[in-house]
């Protein structure tokens, strides 16, 4: 889909400034468009400066109300006009001012009246908004009706100020507050002078029974808040009061409503506000659900990890009180395959997320090989490579797999002088790789891993099939001996 730079480069003069403010007004303005129960086109004058006369204009942005029917069953984004082919639009842009009192014109079925608001920004007319309404829809308006249109008559005028959109925003309109959730007109003084049938459905859902007009929105609100102990019970109350710009939420038993206060100015000077209601309660409520599962979660990582420790412990005294060396070894291979597997799970129980970050996890791993080989002062490991962070899934196989290797290095792959180790790992987004190597005598002569009796072998061929679906070459040459360990990473 084009964006407005595209519609306007080398067409228009305008700055990445302008162009962003555009931006701006068009992700704010379906608000407007509700308001005004209208169409709205955003129109760019296509000119080479700001000072020349444009030859034309183009539509760069279309917005449909959802308080009305369109009139517009097709976007007309990318159309282009001809100055003076829509004498309202270059009004609005010679006189940098609203054009209102405009006659309707027949369109299609319907009888339309188009009003046209040019874009100030930094004192310049950066873009003129036709407004298109069913005229025959205006004669007998209702009292939700004008307060809307009041409403968006001011915001239309602060565009044509400049003051519109508001400047700094951020994040405040993100969810976008929308009209038909509920709307609060406040005066100067922040008391309520119209409340939307839903807005007063939503404080009817707080527990507040009495009409909310005439009354100040802040201490209505303040007094239906369940406030936290860490909360300041004035913060409400002022956030409430129409001055600036605020997010405000509360909650009770009732419900969680969000409060987006927007303030009216008029020729610099504020001169009232309007309140944008939107009950989050389902929303905070999956959140708090979202919030509990995952510290569950996290908990029972963190319990599994313990009771393989316990396992673990309980195997290792075993298998100090067996006389039996092979019995006792064959424990201690267990008791190392547990600890492989209880490294996942720790960094699990600690991670904000379901990922594992395998990297500490391999750092964990080589130094627990390392304290249980004998030979461990002696030794020079050389390790290369990251992972990142991984599934589970993955996780869990692959640090059960990397263990035995580095074991079977460390127990038969290591050269009397040399002593080299290395580990080397790396990812292309597609597929993970894993080469451990080692500078001993290597596998004899017709070794084959699939016929081999060695347990620990078994295993790392098992889970590299089964688990990780993937692929294990033992390489060896003159130098040194590799176990290569390629698999998918999805």
């Amino acid at each position: 889909m084009a964006s407005i730079e595209d519609y306007v480069q080398g067409r228009s003069p305008l700055s990445a400034d302008q162009v962003h403010r555009l931006r701006e007004l068009v992700a704010d303005w379906q608000l407007l468009s509700d308001l005004s129960f209208a169409d709205l086109i955003l129109w760019v004058p296509l000119r080479k400066d700001m000072k020349s006369w444009p030859t034309g204009y183009v539509a760069v942005a279309h917005i449909r109300p959802t308080t009305a029917a369109t009139l517009f069953p097709h976007d007309v984004i990318g159309e282009e006009i001809t100055y003076g082919a829509r004498p309202h639009i270059d009004q609005a842009l010679s006189s940098a001012e609203i054009i209102r009192d405009t006659q309707p014109e027949p369109m299609g079925d319907f009888m339309v009246k188009e009003e046209t608001i040019p874009v100030i920004f930094d004192e310049h007319v950066i873009g003129v908004i036709s407004r298109h309404r069913n005229s025959e829809l205006m004669r007998q308006p209702s009292r939700l009706e004008l307060n809307y249109r009041e409403i968006a008559h001011n915001l239309y005028r602060m565009i044509s100020e400049g003051t519109f959109p508001y400047p700094d925003a951020g994040s405040l309109f993100d969810p976008a507050p929308r009209v038909g959730d509920g709307l609060i007109r406040l005066d100067v003084n922040g008391v309520v002078s119209y409340a939307s049938p839903n807005a007063r459905s939503a404080f009817s859902r707080l527990g507040w029974m009495s009409e909310v007009e005439g009354h100040l929105l802040g201490e209505v609100a303040q007094s239906l808040a369940r406030v936290r102990p860490d909360a300041h019970e004035e913060t409400i109350a002022l956030g409430l009061t129409g001055k600036s710009l605020k997010r405000v939420e509360i909650e009770n038993a009732g419900g969680t409503i969000d409060f987006t206060v927007l303030p009216l100015i008029k020729s610099g000077d504020r001169i009232g506000a309007i309140v944008m209601l939107n009950n989050v309660t389902e929303l905070r409520r999956r959140e708090r659900e979202l919030v509990t599962k995952d510290a569950t979660i996290r908990e029972i990582h963190h319990r599994v990890k313990n009771n393989l420790q316990t396992v673990s412990a309980l195997l290792r005294l075993q298998a100090r009180r067996i006389e039996d060396p092979g019995a006792s070894a064959a424990l201690n291979e267990a008791v190392r395959r547990i600890a492989s597997i209880a490294l996942v799970h720790e960094t699990l129980s600690s991670s904000r997320d379901s990922s594992v970050a395998f990297d500490e996890v391999l750092d964990s791993l080589v130094s627990h090989a390392l304290e249980l080989s004998p030979r461990m002062n002696e030794l020079h490991i050389e390790r290369t490579g990251k992972l990142g962070s991984l599934e589970p899934r993955i996780a869990t196989p692959l640090a059960l797999v990397i263990t035995e290797l580095i074991h079977n290095a460390l127990e038969h792959g290591l050269a009397e002088e040399g002593l080299a180790l290395g580990i080397h790992v790396s990812s292309n987004g597609s597929e993970l790789s894993v080469t451990i190597s080692d500078d001993g005598v290597g596998f004899p002569e017709g070794f084959d891993i699939s016929t081999s009796p060695n347990l620990g072998l078994q295993i790392v061929r098992t889970l590299t099939e089964n688990e990780l679906r993937g692929t294990l070459s033992l390489v060896t040459d003159e130098q040194e001996t590799r176990a290569v360990l390629t698999f998918p990473s999805n």
